[in-house]
């Protein structure tokens, strides 16, 4: 009985490192897929132009709160306490607007840039999966998170990933 069970549990722990053995792994640098497509050229000029948008505002205001303080130090002399008040308070209100502004515009920019680029990595993600799959990959791992490997048993799947995409 002893030998029965030592023989099963041989045969089992050879069947496990066989099964180890045989699963294939392969790597990829999403980014450099992601790069490689049109689209995310076409994301990127996008963003260029959204970016230039806000930012021509923002110097727009700037523009305005500039003149706004030269001509207050033109006319200094000659305004009464409560007009330089008036004017040192909307400078400060353009001021603090501007900053809100500059906030508001890092967040659009963020939301942006995911809303362009959210199709095209979900775009690469599903050519990475089919590549995977047609291959019998068990995993796919991200190289940049690699800190070593060996490229005879965990091949790069980029250029089958490019074909995939039609690139």
């Amino acid at each position: 009985m002893k030998n029965l069970l030592k023989l099963t549990l041989a045969v089992a722990m050879m069947l496990g490192a066989q099964s180890l053995f045989a699963q294939k792994f392969g790597r990829i640098d999403t980014n450099a897929v992601i790069t490689a497509m049109p689209e995310a050229k076409e994301a990127q000029t996008n963003l260029e132009a959204f970016v230039k948008d806000l930012s021509d505002t923002y110097e727009t205001m700037q523009v305005e709160i500039n003149n706004m303080v030269a001509e207050l130090q033109k006319n200094e002399a000659t305004l009464s306490e409560s007009m330089k008040q008036l004017k040192y308070k909307e400078i400060q209100d353009l001021s603090a607007r501007m900053e809100e502004y500059q906030r508001s515009a890092q967040q659009e920019i963020q939301f942006k840039q995911a809303e362009l680029m959210r199709p095209i990595q979900e775009k690469a993600m599903s050519a990475i999966n089919a590549v995977a799959q047609a291959g019998g990959y068990t995993a796919i791992f991200e190289t940049a998170s690699l800190i070593y490997f060996d490229p005879a048993q965990m091949p790069d799947i980029f250029d089958a990933v490019k074909v995939q995409l039609g690139l």
